[in-house]
């Protein structure tokens, strides 16, 4: 079982280079975490508070977080079932929840992948994006460590999204990347 972890601050490229990693190789997918709230539905398993509460109660949550007014979940079972059909890309923006998704899943190898680039940067990404809340995601990007227990680094304002995903295949297909 392999995965990957994208670790990043909001805008620094997970979405981008996750469809790139797809387009290399359509075994990796991103893993569709669980949402509950408002707002941006693609890329994500829209659920309900007692769904929620439900998974809190049989220990089934890897991971949560609240951000954007709506609250972001890592379930084990959807992991543990992608894990076992597919190579899931697991975005993260916090440092405890790449340890959390490693721990849950000590038999996969792991490769982390930290995806870095200048503030001004992530800040033309997001206000192209529209979402109405950049003033939010910019506060979320300075509140984003650094990861120094990344394998692999990339700055996405140099690195394409192509050459982006062949560093990190290369990295999965070789088993480095994995933080120790």
């Amino acid at each position: 079982m392999r995965g990957v972890i994208l670790y990043g601050p909001p805008a620094s490229g997970k979405d981008t280079v996750t469809s790139a990693l797809h387009q290399l190789d359509d075994r990796y997918q991103q893993f569709r975490r669980l949402k509950v709230g408002q707002g941006r539905i693609a890329g994500y398993r829209m659920s309900s508070v007692a769904e929620l509460a439900a998974l809190r109660a049989s220990g089934s949550v890897v991971w949560e977080n609240r951000r954007y007014g709506s609250v972001y979940v890592i379930d084990a079972p959807g992991l543990r079932q992608q894990l076992h059909e597919q190579i899931p890309v697991v975005h993260v923006g916090q440092v405890n929840a790449v340890d959390a998704v490693r721990e849950a899943f000590p038999d996969a190898r792991w490769t982390v992948v930290a995806l870095t680039c200048p503030r001004n940067v992530a800040e033309r990404r997001i206000v192209e994006r529209q979402t109405g809340d950049a003033a939010e995601r910019l506060r979320a990007w300075d509140q984003t460590e650094r990861l120094p227990t990344a394998g692999l680094t990339i700055d996405t304002s140099e690195a394409s999204p192509g050459m982006a995903a062949e560093l990190i295949d290369q990295a999965v297909r070789r088993g480095e990347g994995t933080a120790e």
